[in-house]
């Protein structure tokens, strides 16, 4: 005989049961599971359905222990005079043990041992299970093995434990069951195919009766009860599955994909684990900044529409990843349904929003924001050639202003200047490794063939770029300079309420991952400070007016590529970063826009619910040494050594030599 220390693991488990996705709030996003379960304490089934379910199945339950040979006696001799199965014949114990080792097969090996039915590897299945149901007895109360079993067993439609079916066909709790759908649902449990209410009410209602008729022959009802039951039709309610994957994520579908990537990918949580281990996740999606996102990119493009508005919002700080809207549903087969998360796609460029990284590279070698140059237009820089050919750049308006700081150059979008100052920097590497410090990746092309190709364009934003990337780098400057990476999730939970932990026993990483100092403190103000100037009113040239809300200090900065492929705005307070991309995904097209025009007012609409009523939070005085001009200003503009033209790939992202045409690279007036 097994002793209580012999049971095997599955045994001494709760079942488990859907995992559940939580947003910041802990309202339920969706679930991922194979088998739709809700394990529910004894507290919350209602006594009707236990009653029911003993008597049907194993009416000396509280008698036997384990074993009911007189039970399984008369279940045959009952069968077999009504030629079909009216009582079960094992005890609930055993059917505990069987159902719980097939459920919890990994082989096909271990699959057939606990259904063989032949010979002796049979009857080795049923001693087998006879043993483990003697030494459950011993280990668990009457009570505990019957609610393991009812949230254990399959009772059809997709549904199983007793919480899942009390939902599916009668849209109520388990708690609230009566004495109708008690019985239909204990008699379930032998044919829930056959027996279905839902597809066959007439073999529900026979079934249904039988379990009545039962529990009266037992003394558990009343004649009237049995009388009243019987007569009445059955009256199935049917309710919805339980959500399952993104698909049916209650909000924020996208983010839940990106989630269940990040999940396998970065986590390494098998697919498995998350579809049968009962976890809970706990996520960083807050509903108020996806619904408000949600409501924004709706508000400028319509759903399906074939430019997709993309806004991605994260925390200065963390790293957590607060929403991420598109103009799609995610993951159905309808036209304006879409499987790839487009807020973490690279495709297009992100235009001069890259400007603020050529502006941090300049600032970290100190020239200050006051750093005035005069321009030409257009301008032919002196470091970067086009193939061997002259790099030439257009101002976006003919009447743009030649003589610039840098501040004004920035939150004016002036591409001559930012030429220049790339000129004066005499290599793209400062931006590029600065861009990367802040949390930028490089897909298309590494950052190392960017710095040696000398790619000119990098500082007009013709990489291909994340809007994911695009919002966690400006969140490094929201955060005084601390870089953190975007994560979608704060917890992962086992069926215990514990720590999920890895193959080597030790607990999951979900901390955040942070890296003080990945520029300076002093850029990091200065920047935000200069950029301000782009937002809030009053300043003559700024690209980006209609991203203001009123009370707020908001820093951001416009982007557009060459033949308005792409537009973008990446603004931010010290609480929130936001990024705006919109783009054909399947196509190049024209947008018809700069990024200071739907980019920003998509942003507007999204942050202002968040933001309005909220207290004004400030950001930090600009550095006084890099505000001011107490450095030297650098050389001339292209006084810097040329670099060498290593092919040269002075490219926009449409593939044509960026600035050398009638078009602008970028919104310089957007």
């Amino acid at each position: 005989m097994s002793s209580p220390g012999e049971l095997p693991v599955a045994l001494t488990q709760d079942v488990p049961g859907n995992t559940r996705v939580l947003a910041a709030d802990g309202s339920l996003i969706t679930s991922f599971y194979t088998d739709d379960r809700t394990p529910v304490p004894s507290d919350r089934i209602a006594d009707i359905v236990k009653q029911a379910l003993v008597d049907i199945e194993d009416s000396r339950f509280y008698q036997h222990n384990g074993l009911d040979v007189e039970g399984t006696l008369r279940a045959a001799v009952t069968n077999a005079a009504a030629g079909s199965v009216q009582e079960g014949g094992s005890s609930l114990t055993q059917q505990l043990v069987k159902q719980t080792l097939l459920e919890t097969a990994d082989t096909a090996e271990e699959r057939q041992a606990a259904t063989e039915q032949d010979g002796q590897a049979g009857l080795a299945r049923k001693l087998r299970e006879a043993r483990l149901a003697l030494a459950l007895e011993e280990t668990y109360s009457k009570d505990e093995i019957l609610t393991r079993y009812l949230n254990l067993v399959y009772f059809g439609q997709g549904a199983y434990g007793i919480q899942a079916a009390a939902q599916r066909y009668f849209s109520v709790d388990a708690a609230d069951l009566d004495l109708a759908q008690a019985a239909m649902l204990a008699g379930l449990v032998q044919s829930p195919v056959n027996d279905d209410p839902i597809t066959h009410p007439d073999n529900a209602q026979t079934r249904r009766n039988q379990v009545l008729q039962r529990m009266y022959d037992l003394g558990h009802i009343t004649e009237q009860e049995l009388t009243e039951v019987s007569a009445s039709p059955v009256s199935a309610r049917p309710g919805a599955a339980s959500p399952n994957g993104c698909i049916d994520a209650v909000i924020g579908g996208f983010f839940c994909a990106y989630l269940q990537q990040y999940l396998t990918q970065t986590l390494g949580i098998p697919e498995e684990t998350l579809d049968a281990g009962g976890l809970t996740i706990r996520t960083t999606l807050r509903p108020d900044v996806q619904a408000a996102g949600d409501a924004a990119v709706l508000s400028v493009l319509p759903m399906g529409d074939p430019l997709a508005g993309m806004y991605t919002a994260v925390e200065p700080g963390t790293g957590h990843v607060l929403a991420m809207s598109v103009n799609r549903e995610y993951g159905c087969s309808d036209p304006q349904c879409e499987s790839v998360v487009l807020n973490t796609a690279y495709s297009q460029g992100a235009g001069s929003t890259y400007k603020v990284f050529t502006a941090a590279a300049a600032l970290e070698r100190g020239i200050p924001a006051d750093h005035t140059l005069t321009t030409t237009n257009p301008y032919v820089s002196r470091v970067y050639t086009n193939n061997g050919r002259p790099y030439v750049v257009y101002a976006f308006a003919s009447s743009e202003k030649r003589r610039l700081t840098m501040e004004e150059a920035l939150y004016r979008s002036s591409n001559p200047y930012f030429m220049a100052l790339q000129d004066e920097l005499g290599s793209v590497e400062g931006p590029v490794r600065v861009a990367e410090r802040m949390g930028m990746h490089f897909t298309a092309s590494s950052a190392d063939q960017i710095i040696g190709g000398n790619r000119g364009s990098f500082t007009l934003g013709a990489e291909a770029t994340s809007p994911l990337d695009l919002a966690s780098a400006y969140s490094t400057l929201a955060a005084g300079g601390t870089q953190c990476d975007p994560t979608p999730v704060t917890a992962v939970l086992d069926r215990n309420g514990e720590p999920l932990t890895g193959p080597d026993g030790t607990p999951i990483d979900t901390g955040d991952t942070c890296t003080v100092g990945a520029v300076s403190p002093a850029v990091a103000h200065t920047l935000a400070q200069m950029m301000r100037k782009d937002v809030e009113p009053g300043h003559p040239g700024q690209t980006a007016p209609a991203a203001f809300v009123p009370g707020h200090q908001i820093a951001g900065k416009t982007g557009t590529t060459q033949n308005n492929f792409s537009i973008a705005f990446a603004g931010y307070t010290p609480r929130y970063s936001a990024s705006v991309m919109v783009l054909n995904p399947k196509a190049n097209q024209d947008i018809g826009g700069q990024g200071g025009g739907m980019g920003a007012t998509i942003w507007h609409n999204a942050m202002a619910p968040v933001l309005t009523g909220a207290p004004m939070v400030p950001f930090p005085p600009a550095d006084p040494v890099l505000a001011g001009s107490t450095v030297p200003a650098g050389p001339p503009p292209g006084a810097a050594t040329p670099a060498p033209d290593a092919g040269g790939e002075a490219t926009g992202d449409d593939g044509d030599p960026a600035g050398t045409g009638t078009a602008p690279d970028d919104g310089g007036a957007d």
